[in-house]
């Protein structure tokens, strides 16, 4: 049986093992032949080593060396040996030394791969990438993301154990129940015509532990979500699901802001400064345009009806007379942006629905250009208090609907921070976003619906209005906002029946839709329930930041595409008639000739 066991990995001789014989195995990264000796680099996952053949000393190792490609497996042993005088590589750890080769043997040979896996600079298709997913591991960047992920999933543990909190496995196999995504179906082979749905997340699960007396409870839960994909979504995700009983939103935000700042030290080595600030959801929308607002950069935004009003702008002021809204941001700096630049914003937030960008510059001395003409000098001058402006400053400003103008805006200010380099690299801005509502208004269905889940507990200070006025209740649940995305969700939850009854009957629930979609839930908080609370931070995501990356899938180690389809496994796929016969399932003729 060949030797292969390692007595070192790639990456670890250093000058302090000049002399010892050593076994590493690993993959043909890069091989030179100088015309006599040949170099070659072997990698794994923790670095690279060079190895040196020589044909004088051992001319039949040298030989078999002189056969080998890249991406074969060897395993080596040979001497450790101090690299000539100028030849140390000081950008490479093991680079103040070398192995002279004594005994080589080709454990496995590899086909050309499709696209080069030594040089990590060439571009390289994602969809290729994807595709030979292995393949663009070994390239190094996708493990090291890897890597922090296993780090973080460790510091999670150890934090949570230190807190209380106890790891729990809930089912995978549940009920389909309303969670504001599509579910993922399982067939039933034992009840034909019955499903179990795939977790969105452990809700149910994770509160009726709290009914059991469990606590404090936590783990790092694999969810699935049937929607539309982004750059930062999957369609299977993990987050760290929490809940716990007799506690208030004051120990939970403690308990979470210590457990996020655990983590970046523990992974990355950054420290994250805490308390972290808070901010009311509609305080957010009119200072952001969002519940999730990145704080990384200014451009807050400022509201500009009345003065709109006032103008002579026939555009603004039909705007504000249907009821809907002016408001804009000034970009410091901003009066080198072209007309150019400007109209590819116009059409950038033209995507989003909005009809048109209006602009303003303040050069000598005031506002000018775009629609300052439509505006007094005292009201540009308003203009330019309200905003903050100063010379060579620009202002941007979007009427439409409040929502539209909010969204535009938003998505406006992150693209214009990325064009200006704004964003400061290695800067982390934490927020809870609180007071959101607690119902919102179903359009399609023509009735209140939950705006998180019927389960969260309504404002303390609002419960006077749970009758009257519904859509004007604020709830008890909270987010976590990190550099503009959302990293985490939660809320107080209903722990008395009778109170969670007549939240049910505000969402207009039959008695039997309540028993076919919570039956087993509502009995259950009939029989004791503690006060109790959570949050789900997304871990994926948490991960993506910590990792320096935009894209979800780098840090997913067999990501689906954005059509969430996998193109490594070529799934998903047909199966065979047997199996839907089987499950008492027939395809219908549309879908497959589609």
């Amino acid at each position: 049986m060949v030797n292969f066991r390692r007595t070192h990995d790639c990456g670890s001789l250093r000058k302090q093992d000049i002399g010892s014989t050593v076994r590493l195995s690993g993959w043909v990264n890069r091989f030179r032949d100088h015309g006599g000796l040949i170099f070659i680099d072997l990698r794994d996952r923790f670095g690279l080593t060079q190895l040196v053949f020589d044909p004088v000393k051992d001319p039949e190792t040298h030989a078999l060396a002189a056969s080998l490609r890249s991406e074969f497996v060897v395993t080596i042993s040979g001497i450790v040996c101090e690299r000539h005088t100028g030849m140390a590589n000081p950008n490479l750890a093991t680079g103040d030394i070398e192995i002279e080769v004594k005994e080589l043997t080709v454990l496995s040979k590899a086909k050309t791969p499709p696209f080069s896996i030594c040089d990590e600079t060439i571009d390289v298709n994602e969809e290729l990438r994807l595709r030979y997913r292995y393949l663009d591991m070994r390239r190094g960047d996708i493990a090291k993301k890897l890597v922090v992920r296993h780090k973080s999933m460790m510091a999670v543990r150890n934090y949570l154990d230190s807190q209380g909190f106890v790891e729990v496995n809930t089912p995978i196999l549940g009920k389909s129940t309303p969670e504001g995504a599509r579910d993922y179906l399982v067939p039933s082979r034992v009840y034909p015509g019955s499903f179990y749905a795939l977790p969105q997340s452990p809700q149910l699960f994770k509160q009726l532990l709290m009914v059991g007396g469990m606590d404090r409870y936590f783990q790092i839960a694999p969810c699935f979500r049937d929607e539309d994909l982004r750059a930062e979504r999957q369609p299977e995700f993990h987050q760290i699901d929490m809940e716990m009983s007799f506690n208030t939103t004051e120990d939970l935000f403690t308990i979470v802001e210590d457990l996020v700042k655990y983590v970046f030290k523990e992974t990355i080595g950054v420290d994250i400064p805490t308390p972290f600030k808070r901010i009311p959801h509609h305080e957010c929308l009119e200072r952001y345009g969002t519940d999730k607002p990145d704080l990384r950069f200014g451009m807050e935004l400022v509201r500009l009806d009345d003065l709109a009003a006032a103008s002579s702008f026939g555009v603004f002021q039909e705007q504000v007379k249907v009821g809907n809204s002016v408001k804009g941001f000034c970009v410091k700096g901003g009066a080198d942006i072209s007309r150019k630049n400007i109209d590819e914003y116009t059409a950038f937030v033209g995507q989003l629905g909005v009809k048109g960008l209006s602009y303003m510059k303040h050069t000598d001395g005031q506002l000018n250009g775009g629609i300052a003409k439509f505006f007094t000098e005292q009201q540009l001058k308003e203009i330019s208090a309200r905003m903050s402006v100063e010379p060579n400053d620009l202002v941007f400003v979007i009427a439409d609907t409040k929502e539209r103008t909010n969204q535009a805006l938003d998505h406006l200010r992150r693209k214009v921070a990325r064009d200006r380099n704004l964003i400061q690299p290695g800067r982390y801005e934490l927020l809870w976003g609180t007071e959101f509502p607690l119902f919102a208004w179903d359009a399609e269905e023509g009735r209140i619906a939950s705006e998180h889940h019927p389960f969260t507990s309504p404002h303390f200070d609002d419960f006077h209005l749970l009758e009257s006025d519904p859509l004007k209740v604020r709830s008890l649940s909270y987010d976590l906002v990190l550099n503009g995305y959302e990293l985490a969700s939660g809320s107080q939850r209903i722990h008395d029946s009778e109170f969670q009854q007549k939240i049910f009957e505000i969402l207009k629930l039959t008695p039997e839709q309540i028993e076919a979609k919570f039956g087993f839930f509502v009995r259950a908080l009939s029989y004791g329930t503690p006060p109790h609370l959570g949050i789900a931070l997304g871990f994926d995501r948490l991960n993506m930041i910590l990792s320096d990356t935009e894209n979800i899938r780098d840090v997913v180690a067999f990501p689906k595409t954005q059509k969430a389809s996998d193109l490594m496994m070529e799934s998903p796929s047909p199966v065979a008639e047997a199996q839907l016969h089987e499950l008492r399932l027939s395809v219908q003729e549309e879908l497959e000739r589609r």
